[in-house]
């Protein structure tokens, strides 16, 4: 039986260093600009379809790529644009894609949920909830097959959880004892409906502990102990020990997606999270009683990472629509 950890970790008061901080608040600033101008692009009509913006998670998945080596692999759900940039897809790619546009990263055709990067080793975004999981578990079975040292992050919310085709993958590879990292976004509320109201268990790291799988809670809103927990995880499987899993005590400033008013809890709360516990405004508190930077400087790292999501925008807009021709390019089945 897995050993319980109750208490989401949280980091020390950090001896990390001034590079790895400031390049922690670079990363977690653009995927949140990244997210603020696909919103407005969106509200302009120049992103159609569904939208699933990742603010106020970022620190989960930064923290995750700082413990991630060369080569390995992570996929993830619809909620994906975080990941993407997190793992170094160029913002331009990524945004002309969401406008489906020729520059995009699949064409112009996938749209939201449905980008790649063979090179960044990233494995799409997956609109069917769960769905990733199952891939998620092949992709560590083909790094357990060839040997070659490499861990799949895979990324699911707190509503997956509760999904049958995640209780196979723990199965299948708790018994073959593969290298992926179960990475729960537990940010809440699923779609619209609150974990508490939706689980039997509300913690969901233990859901592994009857297929001998570890996990332990982490304070997803904590960049460092992100990482940190993330050096654990990868350690465990890169040592040959199987599965581990990750629940990000994490949450979403804005709706499920564009389209939702996310009524079902109160503005209040939304702020309450925003003023006491922001991911970026941790780092920043940190970087500036550290004196590893000025307020004039990390306003001009802001404004550098806005001209850089400025450029993405005009860039998915100067990028032409896909050629018809392109319907019927990419088709395997």
């Amino acid at each position: 039986m897995a050993a319980r950890k109750s208490a989401p970790k949280k980091s020390a008061k950090s001896n990390t260093s001034k590079e790895e901080l400031l390049g922690f608040y670079r990363e977690m600033l653009l995927i949140r600009r990244f997210e603020e101008k696909a919103g407005q692009l969106y509200g302009m009509g120049l992103i159609g379809g569904f939208c699933h913006l990742y603010i106020g998670q970022e620190a989960v998945v930064v923290g995750l790529e700082a413990a991630a080596k060369d080569g390995d692999k992570r996929l993830t759900s619809y909620r994906d644009h975080g990941h993407m940039l997190a793992c170094g897809m160029d913002p331009k790619g990524v945004m002309a894609e969401l406008t489906g546009r020729e520059g995009g990263y699949s064409k112009g055709k996938g749209g939201s949920m449905h980008m790649f990067s063979t090179e960044k080793h990233f494995y799409g975004g997956h609109g069917i909830v769960g769905a990733q999981v199952p891939i998620g578990t092949g992709l560590a079975f083909a790094d357990k097959y060839l040997e070659n040292g490499g861990v799949t992050f895979t990324y699911f919310g707190d509503g997956a959880a509760n999904q049958g085709q995640v209780y196979e993958s723990f199965n299948m590879a708790s018994l073959w004892q593969l290298p992926v990292i179960y990475v729960v976004e537990n940010n809440q509320y699923a779609m619209g409906t609150s974990l508490q109201r939706s689980s039997s268990t509300p913690d969901i790291y233990t859901r592994g502990e009857a297929f001998g799988i570890p996990g332990e809670a982490v304070d997803g809103m904590d960049v460092l102990a992100v990482k940190e927990a993330g050096l654990r995880a990868t350690e465990h499987c890169r040592s040959g020990n199987g599965p581990y899993i990750l629940e990000m005590k994490t949450y979403r400033y804005r709706g499920h997606s564009m389209s939702d008013p996310a009524k079902y809890r109160t503005r209040e709360e939304v702020q309450k999270i925003r003023e006491e516990r922001d991911a970026i405004e941790h780092v920043r508190d940190l970087i500036l009683q550290g004196k590893h930077a000025s307020e004039d400087e990390l306003k001009a790292i802001d404004k550098e990472i806005k001209g850089i999501v400025n450029d993405a925008a005009e860039f998915s807009k100067n990028s032409p629509e896909p050629a018809l021709e392109e319907l019927w390019t990419d088709i395997y089945a």
